[in-house]
């Protein structure tokens, strides 16, 4: 005898909070190293992304340190909404003790190409709502060091592939 059973799931906002709150213990542990950013940054920063992902307006996060605009050490997350199925791994392993001295932390949020199909006033609306206002700029590019693919977490059909750039050692 043998049993079948299929479910399905809408993403929802309870999703959204679990991947937020994964990178928001990523920053934790960046903040416990580096000394940035700060509990109630982390909060509005875990607040935003999950209003964003909530709406499927994200498509990459990214925080860190940079210095003369380039990467010291970073952390990068890729929304895959595809439903593919990867593992959810706990957050953490974030690299340590990297010299960050004269570095700028800085937190970047792409948008998805949903977001600017909104109109003005919609976009406007949204942002209305999120706990800080963010300015544009253009992401870090990429110091003396590489990229490693370290990390996955996943919930109610989308995850976040976490990269992480680091130094040369």
């Amino acid at each position: 005898m043998s049993y079948s059973v299929t479910t399905s799931e809408t993403f929802s906002i309870i999703h959204a909070r679990k991947l937020s709150a994964k990178v928001a213990a990523d920053m934790h542990l960046c903040a416990q190293y580096y000394g940035k950013p700060s509990e109630t940054q982390v909060r509005d920063y875990a607040e935003e992304l999950a209003q964003f992902l909530n709406a499927g307006y994200v498509s990459e996060y990214e925080f860190g340190y940079q210095k003369d605009g380039k990467r010291i050490v970073t952390w990068r997350y890729k929304v895959d909404e595809n439903g593919t199925l990867t593992t959810d791994e706990r957050p953490g392993k974030v690299v340590p003790y990297v010299d960050v001295a004269g570095g700028v932390f800085f937190n970047i949020l792409t948008p998805h190409s949903r977001f600017y199909r909104l109109s003005g006033s919609e976009q406007a609306s949204f942002e209305a709502g999120m706990p800080f206002q963010r300015t544009e700029g253009d992401p870090p590019s990429d110091g003396k060091g590489y990229w490693t693919s370290d990390r996955n977490y996943f919930s109610g059909g989308r995850s976040l592939g976490r990269q992480t750039f680091q130094p040369l050692s």
